[in-house]
């Protein structure tokens, strides 16, 4: 009688411990999964990029440009990003009367502003021009500032997934660290990584800052703990 109810514990245990197995690695073939989709896709639209600005601007003749004003509150990455929707504009400018702008770039149903490429973390993806909850599931989002390769700061922001994706290993990001923007005119710059710090999720004191007239980026994701946010500060040089 006792090996009996023994057994069957034992046997109990055993069912737990393979369904414990068979779901972890569900989630693991699913994350895995996520990260290869997102990084073939989003590589894929930044590698065609370039050529469809150029193809853009020789069929339609024109350039486009880009503003972008926020309240600067980053706590907004938390989880209420939609609130920032109204605070980011896109406009664009022809050559002369009766031209037509040309065609807005577009990923997974969101504006394109332009896109990053940092070789140290492999990274490639879309800089989107809003920040809601569902553009930074797909891609990186532009949250403050004059506009991508324009004087002045711009900030961009991702998630930390801690599985690589996004910004997840902007952590191993040194001073020196190349960081490559192309915005939708075509033009392609170089930062250069200078300064890496956290700061409390509410601390935009470093947004507007004095760039000397040159463009510069600054990176934000949240720290392993989700307590802070990782900052990462790159510029023209």
């Amino acid at each position: 009688m006792f090996e009996s109810k023994y057994s069957k514990v034992l046997t109990v245990i055993l069912a737990i411990v393979i369904i414990a197995i068979l779901g972890l690695l569900g989630f693991l073939g699913y994350d895995y999964y996520q990260k290869y989709a997102i990084t073939k896709d989003t590589s894929e639209f930044v590698d065609n990029f370039q050529g469809e600005v150029v193809a853009d601007e020789q069929n339609d003749g024109g350039a486009s440009g880009q503003t972008s004003q926020n309240n600067g509150n980053e706590s907004a990455f938390a989880g209420i990003q939609d609130a920032n929707n109204n605070n980011n504009s896109e406009g664009s400018s022809g050559s002369g009367s009766g031209t037509t702008a040309p065609k807005k770039k577009t990923y997974q149903g969101f504006g394109v502003l332009g896109t990053i490429e940092i070789p140290a973390t492999g990274i490639k993806y879309p800089v989107l021009e809003k920040v809601t909850k569902r553009s930074i599931e797909v891609a990186v989002a532009f949250l403050y500032g004059t506009g991508l390769n324009q004087p002045g700061n711009s900030v961009i922001i991702g998630h930390n997934y801690r599985n690589g994706l996004f910004f997840s290993n902007n952590s191993k990001l040194n001073q020196g660290d190349a960081i490559y923007i192309t915005d939708n005119d075509g033009n392609r710059l170089t930062y250069k990584v200078y300064k890496k710090f956290e700061a409390a999720p509410e601390d935009t004191s470093f947004y507007q800052r004095d760039t000397g007239g040159k463009p510069e980026i600054t990176l934000s994701t949240c720290t392993e703990n989700v307590q802070k946010r990782l900052i990462i500060l790159a510029r023209v040089e």
